[in-house]
């Protein structure tokens, strides 16, 4: 083995130790870079905009934008995030104290439709069990908004110091986020084609999966928060944050939400609060998913639907709440990675040799003629 061979190894194995070892050392903040490159792809048009207005200041235009990042993106989902979980305190709290019983809720179903309980008997299951599920759910699920209120309600250090790194990255990203693209593309050791390839594929899904997915559940679940505000529906903005999170999941959606409320309504005798919710629901709320994310990203770049929601529930087990926007784009580098290896593999395959349907047709003029 050549002493240039073992050097060249060598580097390579220094390559990945320090790249695992900055890795590691950003594993603490995962979230906050990952947000922070999130709201970098998300306003980096408007960014490139600015930069052209003043091409000799890139930090002032950064600024900018990033001020406007602020007003228009992280306030907002700050606000709501603490609004959320003091919704979730409150009704933690309620629920504890016997005030609010979805166990009743049950009760008043079962007299309204008898018929209900006679069916679940039927396929074996048991309305005393469904009762107490569906209050340990309850109880369990405002527990933990409780306690994450607490911990967001105290302002502890790491939560500070990790809003403060999202914004510290965001900047700089905004600022260098081009020329890093750029350095990182350079570093990639694959063909110009290739990386023109993977690159366009992996932006297509990217985009797709921030502009399509992520505003569409947004946009679904501020309409279900908003009808069910306006029908008298307690919790409307915790109801509205689960049907956005649902609305991520092609294969469930809001409709697991807003649909057994209306069904509740409609069989205990709020027929017009039951009949505007579905309305509502197949309407406004069913039509936003099919009008605006052909509008916003185009059918050629979403992601099958399966796939959306395997990755989706991965991301959540894996990462938490970051799983939602990391679980699809690992499945968009995923495609886009076995898409250029499908496609390098067919520029190989040798070509099909053209003698044999010539051969062919000889042996059946032959045997014809025989």
């Amino acid at each position: 083995m050549s002493t240039a061979t073992v050097q060249h190894r060598a580097f390579i194995v220094l390559l990945i130790l320090v790249t695992l070892a900055f890795f590691a050392l950003l594993a603490p903040f995962f979230g906050a870079v990952l947000w922070a490159g999130i709201f970098a792809i998300i306003f980096m048009p408007l960014q490139n905009r600015i930069q052209a207005k003043m091409p000799h200041s890139p930090t002032l235009a950064s600024l900018c934008t990033l001020a406007i990042c602020i007003v228009v993106a992280i306030i907002p989902l700050t606000a709501i995030t603490l609004s959320l979980v003091h919704e979730g305190t409150s009704l933690y709290q309620r629920i504890q104290s016997g005030e609010l019983d979805f166990g009743a809720y049950l009760d008043r179903l079962r007299e309204a439709a008898p018929r209900v309980e006679a069916l679940l008997g039927r396929i074996g299951v048991d309305f005393a069990e469904v009762r107490e599920g569906l209050k340990s759910v309850a109880t369990t699920s405002s527990k933990a908004l409780a306690r994450n209120a607490v911990n967001i309600g105290q302002l502890s250090v790491s939560f500070l110091i990790g809003f403060a790194i999202m914004l510290y990255v965001l900047f700089f990203l905004l600022r260098d986020g081009n020329r890093l693209a750029r350095q990182i593309r350079d570093a990639i050791p694959l063909s110009e084609a290739h990386k023109q390839r993977l690159f366009r594929k992996f932006g297509e899904v990217v985009r797709a999966t921030i502009k399509g997915n992520v505003l569409v559940a947004l946009i679904q679940g501020a309409l279900g928060g908003l009808i069910f505000w306006i029908l008298g529906i307690q919790g409307a903005l915790l109801w509205g944050a689960l049907m956005a999170i649902l609305s991520l999941l092609p294969a469930v959606g809001a409709a697991l939400i807003w649909l057994p409320v209306a069904v509740y309504f409609l069989l205990t005798g709020s027929i017009w609060q039951g009949v505007v919710l579905v309305i509502f629901g197949v309407g406004p709320i069913g039509l936003a998913d099919n009008l605006l994310r052909p509008r916003l990203v185009g059918q050629q770049t979403q992601l099958p639907d399966y796939l959306i929601l395997v990755t989706t529930l991965g991301g959540l087990a894996l990462m938490g709440i970051s799983g939602f926007v990391i679980g699809p784009l690992i499945a968009a580098l995923f495609i886009a990675v076995w898409d250029l290896s499908l496609n390098e593999f067919s520029d190989r395959r040798p070509p099909a040799p053209e003698t044999a349907p010539a051969a062919a047709d000889e042996r059946s003029d032959g045997q014809a003629a025989g």
